[in-house]
This record gives C-alpha cells, sequence and structure tokens, in this order.
C-alpha cells in the first residue's frame, strides 16, 4: 500500500492527462521527492475550476494530494514560476520526453535526480537551446535512471578507452565494440559521438546524426514493438526532423 501525503507541498510536472468521468481528470504528474504519481483531479474539467488552467504540460508546479494505494486525489496544485509555452516545434520534442517518462517509469519511485534533468530539458525546449543536444542528454540521463545507463567510455571486449576518431559497433545490452566485419548486430557509430554524450557535450551535426540512431535503437529495445504517438505526430504534421 502506497503513502501518499499531504503535509508538504512539492514540485512536479503535469506529464500526462486524460478526462475521468464527467468533469474530473487522470494525471500523471512527475514530482521531486516521489517520482511519478496517478492522481484524480476531481472537477477540473469544469469552467469555474482553479486546477482547469493550472495543470499544463511543461510548467513547473506545487502540488498536494491525498489517498493511499496507486491513485491519490489531487487537492492542490498552483505554478511555482510562471513559464511561458514550449515555442512551435518544441512542443512536439517536450511530449516526446512526456512520452518517454510515461513508458520508461514506474509510479512511486523516487527519482530526484531525473525531476532535474527533465527539469533542465524542458527548459532547454523553451530557449530553443541546441534542441538536439538537449533530447539526445536527456535520453541518456533517463536510460541511467532506469537501469539500462550506456557505456560511453570504452570498448566493452578490450577495456581500452574509446578513441575519437575510431568507428565501434553499440552491441545491444552490452555497449561500443570495435568495428570489425564479423561485428554483432548494433549500431556504428564513432568514438568522438560516444565521448561527446559521455561528457554532455553540445553535439554538432555529425554527432546528432549518429547519437539520435544509436538512442532510437537503444530506447527500442526497452519500449518494446508499441510505437511512440509523439513520433506519429511528428509523420502525420510533416515535419522532416522527428525527435527520438
Amino acid at each position: 500500500m502506497h503513502r501518499q501525503s499531504t503535509l508538504n507541498p512539492q514540485p512536479a510536472f503535469v506529464i500526462h492527462q486524460r478526462a475521468y468521468r464527467e468533469t474530473s481528470a487522470l494525471v500523471e504528474m512527475f514530482t521531486r521527492h516521489n517520482g511519478r504519481l496517478g492522481l484524480v483531479a476531481r472537477g477540473a474539467k469544469r469552467a469555474k475550476s482553479p486546477l482547469r488552467n493550472t495543470l499544463q504540460a511543461f510548467q513547473p508546479l506545487m502540488i498536494r494530494w491525498t489517498g493511499r494505494g496507486e491513485l491519490g486525489t489531487l487537492i492542490q496544485a498552483e505554478t511555482r514560476e510562471a513559464r511561458g509555452l514550449l515555442p512551435g516545434k518544441a512542443v512536439l520534442s517536450g511530449l516526446y520526453l512526456n512520452e518517454l517518462m510515461l513508458r520508461l517509469t514506474h509510479r512511486h519511485d523516487p527519482q530526484p535526480e531525473l525531476y532535474q534533468a527533465y527539469a533542465v530539458a524542458i527548459d532547454g525546449l523553451r530557449q530553443c537551446a541546441q534542441v538536439e543536444s538537449t533530447l539526445r542528454i536527456f535520453e541518456k540521463r533517463l536510460l541511467q535512471a532506469s537501469g539500462y545507463g550506456l557505456v560511453l567510455d570504452h570498448d566493452v571486449h578490450s577495456g581500452a578507452a574509446l578513441e575519437p576518431h575510431q568507428r565501434y559497433v553499440y552491441e545491444t545490452e552490452l555497449g561500443p565494440a570495435q568495428a570489425a566485419d564479423d561485428a554483432p548486430e548494433g549500431v556504428t557509430v564513432s568514438g568522438r559521438t560516444l565521448l561527446a554524450l559521455a561528457r554532455e557535450d553540445e553535439l554538432d551535426a555529425h554527432c546528432q546524426r549518429e547519437a539520435k540512431r544509436l538512442m532510437r535503437h537503444v530506447l527500442n529495445q526497452h519500449l518494446g514493438e508499441r510505437q511512440l504517438q509523439s513520433r506519429s505526430l511528428f509523420q502525420a504534421v510533416a515535419i522532416p526532423s522527428k525527435p527520438g
């Protein structure tokens, strides 16, 4: 039985919500200290509800809730800091991050470092600063928090440090190994790209392409066969560069 507290308001973000009964909403929130929570926001769909305009994605909130079990009840939500909307295409990138959070985190699993990584990523998207690098760094941190951290600094077979100008095959579930004709299935990527990801550097155009291909390959292993809706949305609106 999960205990949920109303004593101390804490920072949170809305990562998903859907209608619940006639006037309420079922909201998935990612909190700094309690991880992901499923909360019923009673009356949130009513025109005069203070929650109607507060429960917006990508906005830092302070929330209080009550209840026990898998679902709790949201009793208060206030905007912590006035932030603008994500601009233009950044909204779709934000939806992509939210969908990854929903698919790769579990309820009631406190992950304050992941909360901070998410907050930093959303701020990066809001500022349109190095969007591709922002997405790749968040994906890396999310995989680490989910127990699927990437090996980015050494050859998994020889143990040797990666060389920037060497090509490697990133073997599924293992990590990078020097590329060879008989290499197992995986993604070929340069040592330069792997090391840039390890340092969380801004990625140049070449590294962006390689890192995106690598992350998509790795994430697909953990997401299963069900395609991300955010990727389908990018295809539907015919934007050439899809996230993830």
